[in-house]
């Protein structure tokens, strides 16, 4: 699996967990930035991350700002992305197991390090169990197409 990884300013100290635990987990992943603990805008670090994922260059991404909120908004502007903000394990493996999620959204200043390699593990290790589910992603697909 391959992951894309990237961060604002409120999202650099998370950053830097997760991708300690992807390197733990022996995963292969492309880190995007920011390198800064000035303002950003977290935009330019969402949509390249969405694009990427959404073009078959990743399995998928992670993204971290300070609430999670805009990096998830603005990731979820790219068709083909159902990026999930997520503050806790059980949400981060449903979202997997039923949305198929392929971009994780977390906020640095909404929960800290320890759960935030938590969330990323479950939701990394977890996989889409299609199903049912694969009907409700399939209308999601459909009306993006529109």
């Amino acid at each position: 699996m391959k992951i894309a990884i990237a961060s604002d300013h409120g999202g650099v100290n998370i950053r830097e967990e997760i991708k300690s635990l992807m390197y733990e987990l022996g995963l292969q992943y492309e880190d995007f930035g920011c390198e800064c603990g000035t303002s950003v805008d977290y935009p330019d670090y969402a949509l390249p991350v969405a694009e990427k994922v959404a073009n078959g260059e990743f399995d998928r991404g992670i993204l971290i700002c300070g609430t999670g909120i805009g990096m998830s908004i603005s990731a979820n502007k790219v068709r083909g992305i159902r990026c999930a903000l997520v503050h806790d394990v059980f949400s981060a493996k449903a979202t997997r197991e039923h949305n198929d999620s392929n971009i994780l959204a977390m906020g640095e200043r909404v929960i800290g390090p320890g759960l935030a390699r938590e969330i990323a593990k479950t939701w990394l290790q977890t996989e889409f169990e299609g199903g049912r589910h694969s009907n409700r992603i399939g209308k999601i697909t459909s009306y993006e197409e529109k």
